[in-house]
Formats: structure tokens, C-alpha cells, sequence
């Protein structure tokens, strides 16, 4: 299941900053991004952008969903689940989607 509430993927990245031993200002450096901007998204205060997001995993080097799938939701159910959901999606909604997709495995290298 995607996790919405920005404070509990912030409580995540400072999880990971902090076992990978960086500072705030090292990480955001590291993906390309003003330290205040990392800092308010640690915070949980802003959303980040698809680009952000990528940047910040590589960096951290982890996956998007390590940041944005609740832990006890099996993948499977879960992939399955918003595979379902993408087909009751009208046509016109189901492309921009896959578009989405698209660009974040380009983004991704996969």
C-alpha cells in the first residue's frame, strides 16, 4: 500500500541518511538539491517532485517503493491491486499513467 503522509516518508529518508552517516547538507548536495529543500522534505512539510524523488533514491542508493510502500503490504497484493485499479481507469487517464511509468523506469535506467 502507497504511504500518503509526507512525515512518515521523511521519518524513512532520515532513517537512511542517518545509517549511511550523512549530514542533511551532504545528501542534498550529493542528489543536486538545496539543503532547506532536503531539510523541508525529511521534515515531511513539502511533497518532492518525481525527479526529486529519483534523485534522492539514488543517492541513498534504494528503490523509490523502499520509501513509498508500507512495510506489510505484500507486493504481489499490492501490484495487483494497482494493476486492477489502472484498468477501471478511463482510457485517456490510463495512458497519462503509463506515460508516468514510463519516465520514472527512464529515470530509473530500467
Amino acid at each position: 500500500m502507497l504511504i500518503h503522509d509526507l512525515r512518515k516518508i521523511g521519518n524513512r529518508l532520515l532513517a537512511l541518511r542517518k545509517d549511511r552517516g550523512l549530514t542533511q547538507a551532504e545528501l542534498a548536495e550529493r542528489a543536486g538539491l538545496a539543503d532547506r529543500t532536503y531539510a523541508d522534505i525529511e521534515r515531511g512539510t513539502v511533497n518532492m517532485r518525481l525527479l526529486t524523488l529519483v534523485s534522492i533514491c539514488e543517492t541513498l542508493h534504494v528503490r523509490p517503493d523502499d520509501l513509498l510502500l508500507a512495510e506489510d503490504a505484500p507486493m504481489e497484493t499490492d501490484q495487483n491491486a494497482t494493476i486492477e485499479r489502472l484498468m477501471n481507469c478511463s482510457p485517456s487517464k490510463r495512458e497519462a499513467m503509463i506515460r508516468v511509468l514510463k519516465t520514472m523506469l527512464d529515470e530509473m535506467n530500467v
